[in-house]
């Protein structure tokens, strides 16, 4: 639902005068002022008194609000979960109970002068698909426009957004390119990345040069933008049903880099650069592990307000010192140079809230986010990241009797 003239419902404490608008003067008093109650568009406290007074409004109906998310209401009814997500004057609500979505509908409508939009299909620059067997979220139309608004409309797609041999660095030697430009692809990519995480790691590497990026950097970047010509319906798939379970994996590319010889780590959707160089790969994934350790209690949070209790969350490591490392509070001379911040990893682990366990590195998922994969790699992590084609889901399902796997799942049309 959207909320009309929504600004024009916030009342504000502070004091504020203006002018009396022209033509509606007072004969009488020609040179006083006005003072607002309610707040007007324009205004700087405007937003804040906005969302002050729908917080306040909901909160009254007996919604509670998120503890991590401000944003976010909740209300359970009798086992039925009902969430309420606020974007400025956009509403966006369901629930296990349809009737309870129709009932929180007429209430809004009877505080606020409401225009209700229906299920919801599109939504700041995201599609959703709502079928029988489960959610699809995808940025199809804002890949195409991205296409046409660099005029890659017609370039010719590739299967990975970087080739495994590329190795980005300052190109000192070489020939400058328009820097708006390139630092306008950078920012249009990075909205599609919500939806699009198998594109994070090649296009954080580009992001590093925007302040003097050259032609070897603007190459990688085209290159990111044929991948999204040959995948432009990709998007992430929630099945009905799907078990909810938490799992960290975190990994870093040690001293890939070659600029300053800072390893890469890939945790919770993110690529990014380590702040100290590391003087051996342990010492990297130990780091990686406890960044990937502050999401895990991020999300933790975030899901509380969801009615979903989280235990002691696996964190899945493919180098073995880290984990011991982090298991054994041993101070000796390979880790007394670490930065104590970094510790904090061994009290969530003697604590129980995380278990760090090792895996296998053909089966780290966060490989995709640190370093460039082959094909064959790369496709088999990005779909086990539940990242799926949506065309070719379709094109499926009107096969009856059609397997096909996503991810961890097995999905049959009938």
């Amino acid at each position: 639902m959207d909320v009309k003239s929504a600004f024009l419902n916030g009342y504000i404490n502070e004091l504020v005068y203006v002018d009396q608008p022209p033509g509606f003067e007072d004969p009488r008093k020609p040179n006083h002022v006005y003072r607002l109650h309610k707040a007007l568009y324009g205004l700087k406290q405007t937003p804040r008194a906005w969302c002050e007074w729908l917080r306040d409004f909901l909160i009254m109906q007996g919604f509670k609000i998120g503890k991590v998310d401000m944003t976010l209401f909740t209300k359970d009814v009798n086992g039925d979960l009902f969430i309420c997500q606020i974007y400025v004057d956009d509403i966006i609500f369901g629930c296990t109970n349809e009737k309870l979505s129709h009932e929180f509908g007429d209430m809004m409508s009877r505080g606020f002068e409401m225009s209700m939009i229906g299920e919801l299909n599109f939504f700041l620059g995201f599609q959703i698909k709502q079928v029988k067997r489960g959610i699809f979220i995808h940025q199809e139309k804002y890949c195409r426009d991205l296409l046409k608004k660099f005029k890659m409309g017609d370039c010719k797609p590739i299967s990975t957004p970087m080739s495994t041999n590329e190795h980005l660095d300052a190109d000192v030697d070489g020939k400058l390119v328009d820097q708006s430009t390139y630092r306008s692809m950078i920012g249009s990519l990075l909205y599609l990345t919500a939806s699009r995480p198998d594109i994070m790691f090649s296009l954080c590497l580009c992001a590093r040069f925007q302040a003097a990026p050259k032609e070897s950097h603007l190459t990688a970047m085209k290159r990111i933008l044929r991948y999204l010509k040959h995948t432009p319906s990709i998007g992430l798939w929630y099945p009905e049903g799907a078990k909810l379970e938490l799992l960290g994996y975190s990994d870093s590319d040690f001293a890939g880099y070659r600029v300053d010889r800072k390893s890469t780590l890939g945790v919770s959707w993110s690529s990014k650069k380590q702040n100290c160089v590391a003087l051996s790969t342990a010492e990297a994934e130990y780091i990686a592990a406890g960044a990937c350790r502050a999401q895990i209690l991020y999300m933790k949070q975030s899901l509380l307000d969801f009615g979903v209790v989280c235990g002691s969350v696996p964190l899945l490591c493919d180098n073995e010192s880290a984990a011991k490392i982090a298991k054994n509070p041993v101070q000796h001379s390979r880790t007394k140079h670490i930065d104590i911040r970094h510790h904090f990893l061994r009290d969530h682990e003697a604590k129980g809230d995380i278990t760090i366990t090792g895996v296998r590195s053909e089966e780290q998922l966060a490989d995709i986010f640190t370093k460039p994969l082959g094909e064959e790699t790369f496709s088999r992590l990005r779909s086990e990241l539940n990242v799926l084609d949506w065309s070719n889901f379709m094109k499926n399902k009107k096969k009856v009797g059609t397997v096909i796997r996503v991810g961890q799942y097995r999905l049959q049309f009938s």
